[in-house]
């Protein structure tokens, strides 16, 4: 049997729709699994024994209708049995009309329902803690009856050279071994996401006030100016705490380095969805044009909170459209700060940094 699934997006969709891969090879332990995605995500990938080939979606796929074809094409010549469509956009549209493949499941979209074989429902309510993000992944397998106890969980593989990697670099940068460490997401993929930068300076704060840990910030060297405003403002007994060159050199080697990490605080985004692949526990301050039910994956109120604008001002953002949040969302963020969710913070703090942890 010959397996494709598809989900060209970014970090945290191709981790959490990995967890298809992952049930399907407990199912089928014979079959062939592969996975096309975009480039730039593969390293959240690497080590997965579920997935036998990884297929790169590349810019030049983007940009020239002849590759996208030569890629259908390519695809074509594989001869799947099986293609799942966790995508389900313009640019896998043609390879799966292309595909060849006997059995082609995707979620129910007006327009595209000839596209596939299975079309199933795109599902606007979560019913369970583990989060649409996670619920509308496994709904594509559920026409398969597989007969396996489904696992939900999008997973990680680090390797022993790698933590033995991020333990050095522990040691050089010389953080204290007695205490926890706490990674910062410090910034979103973009301003519409990021928590204002004098906001997240109080976060931090909060954290150091609270707790004796070692801290690290997650940022990329282009964003270095904003990571150094950040911590220029955090205060002098805050600062004593952070350790700010400690940075992975890419990014296998920053998932060795929050693996060493002991719980991750801060903006939604790639790192916060591999830290709980990790199984380390966060928390997550949402934009507010994000919707929280769907991101807020495995929420029980311990090991994995979350904090949105509509959690203590529902008033601002009733009425609007998502187009309309995300036009207004440097403004509402104005009004999210951060002594709302000061109390939960410290609670999430305390739960997770005592010794018994």
């Amino acid at each position: 049997m010959k397996i494709l699934v598809i989900q060209q997006k970014m970090i945290g969709d191709v981790l959490v729709s990995s967890i298809i891969c992952n049930n399907l090879r407990l199912a089928y332990p014979d079959a062939q699994i592969d996975y096309l995605v975009y480039e730039s995500t593969t390293p959240v990938l690497e080590g997965n024994p579920n997935i036998d080939t990884i297929i790169r979606f590349e810019e030049k796929h983007r940009k020239s209708k002849k590759e996208l074809l030569n890629l259908a094409l390519e695809i074509r010549a594989n001869k799947y049995d099986l293609l799942i469509d966790a995508y389900s956009k313009l640019e896998s549209w043609l390879i799966v009309l292309l595909s060849g493949a006997t059995r082609k499941i995707s979620y129910k979209k007006k327009g595209r329902t000839f596209l596939y074989t299975d079309n199933v429902p795109f599902e606007e309510f979560p019913k369970t803690n583990l989060g649409l993000a996670i619920e509308r992944r496994l709904s594509l397998i559920e026409p398969l009856d597989l007969a396996v106890k489904i696992d939900p969980l999008p997973k990680l593989f680090v390797t022993q050279a790698e933590n033995e990697h991020a333990i050095s670099l522990f040691e050089q940068h010389k953080l204290k071994k007695d205490r926890k460490t706490v990674m910062i997401s410090l910034l979103g993929s973009e301003k519409l996401k990021t928590y204002p930068l004098n906001y997240i300076t109080s976060v931090i704060d909060t954290i150091a006030d609270n707790a004796d840990v070692n801290i690290l910030f997650n940022y990329f060297p282009k964003q270095i100016d904003d990571a150094k405003t950040v911590f220029d403002s955090c205060k002098p007994s805050t600062k004593e705490k952070i350790y700010f060159d400690l940075l992975g050199g890419d990014l296998r080697a920053f998932i060795g380095v929050l693996n060493q990490c002991d719980l991750i605080v801060g903006n939604d985004g790639g790192a916060i969805n591999m830290a709980k692949a990790l199984g380390k526990p966060s928390f997550i301050i949402f934009s507010p044009w994000i919707e929280k039910k769907i991101w807020a994956t495995l929420e029980d109120g311990i090991h994995h909170m979350s904090v949105h604008l509509n959690d203590y001002k529902p008033e601002l953002l009733s009425q609007k459209t998502e187009k309309q949040l995300k036009q207004d969302a440097l403004t509402l963020y104005k009004e999210f700060k951060p002594s709302l969710f000061k109390d939960k913070l410290k609670s999430f703090l305390l739960k997770n940094l005592s010794n018994d942890n």
